[in-house]
């Protein structure tokens, strides 16, 4: 499966954003979806996950309450809604997808998208 991460941009400390992830090539409700961040320097941070249901989610802690992750399988698109954000919430953002159950860890997912850098300006 290819993925796209899009949505990505320059905003103001306690703004919105919301990414999106467009699906192409394998039946999209056949994956679990993960969002990841990383700055340079950094390990990739798990931010959310979703199961392809949709009805089983997670978070990182660093997040939490902040956050929506939601899907679309219709439309083959993975959605993360981020309010009042931070200047530490500074990264480029990936989702990324696996087979089977949904997972918080990097390196159980098989399939990842190009990125996209989120700016927060305090």
């Amino acid at each position: 499966v290819q993925l796209q991460a899009s949505g990505g941009g320059v905003v103001q400390t306690g703004d919105s954003l919301r990414l999106s992830c467009l699906a192409a090539g394998r039946p999209f409700s056949d994956y679990a979806m993960g969002w990841f961040r990383q700055v340079p320097g950094k390990e990739r941070e798990f931010v959310a996950a979703i199961s392809w249901t949709g009805d089983v989610t997670y978070y990182g802690d660093s997040l939490e309450g902040r956050l929506t992750v939601s899907r679309d399988n219709a439309k083959n698109t993975l959605y993360l809604q981020m309010n009042s954000l931070k200047p530490e919430d500074t990264a480029v953002y990936y989702c990324a997808a696996k087979k089977m159950k949904t997972a918080i860890v990097a390196w159980e997912y098989d399939y990842w998208g190009q990125g996209t850098q989120v700016t927060v300006s305090s």
